[in-house]
């Protein structure tokens, strides 16, 4: 049985801002984050004394013993609508499976319900210092008595164990996940934001790079870093009188809570199952086909995600991807492939968690890409983490 989104097309994105992306930045993440988020709202038109409604989901996506600090190290949607300017009627943060699209939904919602009129979906990411996989546990108690003194633990083993079964299941060539990170470069190095601005990677660089957790090298990994990205929503009748082409929310799918494993521990069939089911609620929300997708922006914080979301939406047959990416078939600068990664991802960004795909979208639909602006892009998707742990997101440039 399809059922469509009930918002469908009554939702849009109406303006974006983006800070430049730093390993470190020289300022607080609260300063950057207000900045950014006022000149979102000047990009779409508005005042911040029209702003009622924040929403964001402030997961600190790091691993080890790191502080987490309201405006230091992340930025709640309560700490950014106390000093943006405006009297807020609904604020909210999202906690849970797919941060993105979860918060996507928190503004389409209040949107759809008139809590708000206008609403700021921001996103701000902090890099701390210090090792990034440090642990300080000097004792493991419970389940991570089995694996913590292993020094099996955070996501790198996660994804190297169910790649791994992916390599062996379909007899598939690691050399070729060197494809994905440097399509992802390449892309990421046109865009004046990105860390990677003009430093592109060659497949030779790829391949010279360390293991971190075998088979992922080094640059298999998104680059912890600084940064924040909001976006203005509002409904799309008053998105039709403010300054840019509305992108309309046409629908959403996060993923159930996976099954209960090891510690740490991702069976590639567990993504596999819950990546379909994600995938086939949001073809009935969006009331899409895969090959009604102009722009799919796969969610690559590590590489093999892109092989792991190809096959769940359906974009290849189970065990294909491999394939599809050896043959050139993800590359966006030819025509007739499919442009997974035209906006760099986290791989050609930094880590800003799942905002490059939702801003790829917006650009491309709202036909602000600049030079980068591809032809006859209509609809779109934006993926954010594992296809079983995470979400999508679907725009279209119209409303139905």
């Amino acid at each position: 049985m399809t059922r469509r989104f009930h918002a469908r097309g009554k939702v849009a994105v109406a303006g974006y801002a983006h800070s430049v992306i730093r390993r470190h930045s020289g300022r607080p993440l609260g300063a950057l984050a207000i900045e950014v988020a006022r000149a979102a709202i000047v990009d779409a038109g508005l005042r911040a004394d029209q702003i009622d409604g924040f929403v964001t989901s402030a997961l600190f996506p790091t691993f080890g013993p790191h502080r987490v600090q309201d405006g230091i190290s992340t930025v709640s949607a309560e700490w950014l609508a106390a000093r943006v300017g405006s009297t807020p009627r609904y604020v909210a943060g999202f906690s849970g499976i797919g941060q993105i699209p979860g918060a996507v939904a928190l503004a389409v919602n209040a949107l759809a319900s008139g809590a708000a009129d206008y609403v700021v979906l921001h996103r701000a990411l902090h890099n701390p210092r210090g090792g990034y996989h440090d642990n300080p546990l000097r004792e493991a108690a419970g389940a991570q008595q089995w694996t913590a003194p292993q020094g099996f633990g955070g996501p790198l083993p996660m994804i190297a164990l169910p790649y791994t079964e992916y390599l062996n299941r379909y007899r598939a060539d690691p050399d070729t996940l060197a494809t994905v990170a440097v399509e992802a470069r390449k892309n990421g190095a046109r865009i004046p934001w990105s860390y990677w601005y003009g430093k592109p990677l060659t497949a030779d660089e790829y391949l010279a790079a360390p293991m971190v957790s075998d088979p992922v090298r080094r640059f298999d990994c998104d680059l912890p870093v600084d940064g924040v990205a909001a976006f203005i929503l509002t409904t799309a009748e008053r998105a039709q009188d403010l300054s840019n082409r509305p992108v309309y929310v046409a629908g959403y799918a996060s993923s159930a809570p996976p099954p209960q494993r090891l510690a740490s521990h991702w069976p590639l069939d567990d993504i596999m199952a819950g990546g379909a089911a994600t995938s086939r609620r949001l073809w009935e929300t969006s009331g899409l086909r895969p090959d009604e997708v102009d722009l799919p922006q796969l969610y690559d914080g590590f590489s093999p995600f892109v092989y792991f979301w190809l096959e769940s939406l359906g974009f290849c047959p189970p065990g294909e991807a491999h394939r599809l990416v050896g043959a050139g078939g993800i590359d966006s600068d030819l025509p007739g492939r499919l442009p997974v990664l035209s906006g760099g991802g986290a791989l050609g960004n930094g880590r800003m968690h799942g905002i490059p795909q939702m801003l790829e979208c917006y650009l491309q639909l709202s036909g602000r890409a600049g030079d980068r602006q591809r032809d006859g892009v209509r609809t779109a998707i934006a993926c954010h983490s594992a296809p079983h742990y995470g979400g999508a997101v679907a725009y279209t440039a119209e409303p139905d």
